[in-house]
């Protein structure tokens, strides 16, 4: 390793990015959606369609975060809002959604941020679930382009 690299750890990546970013317990996460926060579920499809959904989150798998919400990208999903809109992230357990809400503040959103304990703390607070459907997307169309979930 190099001498002037400073090696961190996971522990130390999580607790800067919770310091940067507002984490939000499910039935907070549902006042701000109520309030117009846009919810954006990072998890996989898999997870998605075994598990199910919040009905009206955007998917944008965390694979494709970073493009989808840049907001010089050119793969910029359209129903992404501005940057001084609120953006919510949602993973399986509230984990990936730290980091993740920590990489769109960097791009410049000023509200952004997750939903502690993810999508498991959402349905078991009884919050809406629905089940995930299979979109019709366009063949060229790449993923995380959608429109939000029914």
């Amino acid at each position: 390793m190099n001498a002037s690299a400073q090696r961190r750890t996971l522990a130390d990546l999580l607790a800067e990015a919770e310091r940067r970013i507002l984490r939000l317990l499910p039935s907070e996460a549902q006042t701000e959606i109520e309030n117009g926060a846009v919810l954006i579920d990072i998890r996989s499809e898999g997870n998605r369609f075994r598990d199910g959904i919040v009905p009206g989150s955007l998917h944008i798998p965390r694979t494709v975060l970073e493009w989808r919400t840049a907001p010089e990208s050119e793969f910029r999903n359209p129903y992404v809002s501005d940057l001084d809109h609120h953006v919510i992230l949602l993973c399986d357990h509230g984990c990936s959604s730290v980091l993740a809400a920590a990489v769109l503040k960097e791009f410049g959103y000023l509200r952004v941020g997750d939903v502690i304990g993810g999508f498991s703390d959402w349905r078991d607070a009884g919050l809406p679930v629905g089940t995930a459907r299979r979109r019709r997307s366009r063949p060229d169309e790449p993923t995380g382009m959608g429109p939000p979930d029914p």
